[in-house]
């Protein structure tokens, strides 16, 4: 396919403002000699059938958005950045591989990821400083969202060099837009902590953010957390989002304890987003009302009963609702005749 392909040079008016112009740096220029490839090695990539060849990219630190698994979901201009660049920093190598291979790209590959970011952010910041252009890729998506990419890119702006964002695929925004959910406002709150007691109180601290709620879950943990949320959030709607771009994709949509229910009667497997809508405005009732009511649930049973009565009549937090049942406990207490 490459060798048949209509070959073509795409213009140099494509890099960034104040990017060198023509032809790509001679090898006789050390200044302009990209650490780890040979500048007389031709910079291409097929697509279709154009074999489209690209001028160096532009020195700096290039953070490149892939596809989150349709490898078509890619744009032209990552396609050159990827290309054009000296070195691409990802993290797994066997990963990216792939979609370099679907696009007849050669660029070297060097691994970075959360177990040698350490290591690894020295060795490429050095190379920035002798003038490389580097792309910055995740597995899958926009590199920064849930990965150690930030302290890379806060690195080389502390040192000086160019970073450039190539936008494109991203899972949280993909799951956003088919969620059927409100997008006016929604907060990003990654994975939940891996202990579950952590992240019940991770999902109380949630709960009190007035805005839809997007999480990354894997398939093993997926009927444990919706059961969780369930228990702090109340009824709320929500959409468990699997596989998305790829051939299984699928879209749950239901109250958080149906998902739940559903998610232990049948094997959820795949990459999952879970988009959770924030409570009605009824659900949110101010200090004084929550109060009121948990006087009166208190009144007619245990401090446990009340706190659920009122959490599921409300839609507060457990642990809230808790905590403030604990402190009427004790007025009450202090307050009665001894």
């Amino acid at each position: 396919m490459v060798n048949q392909a209509k070959k073509i040079k795409e213009s140099p008016a494509a890099l960034p403002p104040g990017a060198p112009r023509g032809k790509v740096p001679s090898m006789d220029n050390a200044h302009d000699r990209p650490p780890g490839r040979d500048d007389r090695a031709p910079r291409r990539y097929v697509l279709g059938t154009l074999s489209v060849e690209v001028a160096r990219l532009a020195p700096g630190l290039h953070v490149v958005a892939t596809p989150i698994g349709n490898l078509g979901d890619i744009t032209v201009r990552a396609l050159a950045a990827l290309a054009g660049a000296d070195l691409i920093a990802c993290e797994d190598t066997r990963v990216t591989r792939k979609l370099l291979a679907r696009y007849a790209i050669t660029t070297p590959l060097t691994p970075y990821h959360d177990h040698n970011a350490a290591k690894a952010r020295p060795m490429l910041l050095r190379r920035l400083a002798e003038g490389a252009a580097i792309a910055l890729v995740s597995d899958a998506g926009t590199p920064l969202v849930s990965d150690p990419g930030y302290k890379l890119v806060r690195a080389a702006q502390e040192a000086g060099h160019a970073v450039t964002a190539l936008p494109g695929p991203s899972a949280l925004l993909a799951a956003l837009t088919v969620a059927g959910l409100p997008t006016d406002q929604f907060f990003f709150a990654g994975f939940l902590p891996a202990k579950r007691a952590a992240g019940r109180a991770r999902i109380a601290e949630l709960a009190r953010i007035p805005a839809t709620l997007i999480l990354f879950e894997t398939g093993p943990r997926i009927a444990a957390t919706l059961a969780d949320l369930a228990a702090e959030l109340g009824p709320r709607e929500a959409a468990l989002c699997r596989e998305l771009t790829k051939i299984h994709e699928e879209v749950r949509r239901g109250d958080l304890a149906t998902l739940a229910q559903s998610s232990t009667t049948s094997e959820v497997r795949g990459e999952i987003v879970l988009v959770v809508a924030p409570a009605h405005r009824a659900e949110r009732p101010d200090v004084g009302d929550a109060d009121a009511l948990l006087r009166q649930a208190l009144a007619r049973g245990s401090l446990k009963d009340a706190v659920g009565e009122v959490a599921d009549a409300t839609g507060l937090p457990r642990r809230e609702l808790y905590q403030r049942a604990l402190a009427l406990a004790n007025e009450a207490s202090r307050a009665a005749p001894r």
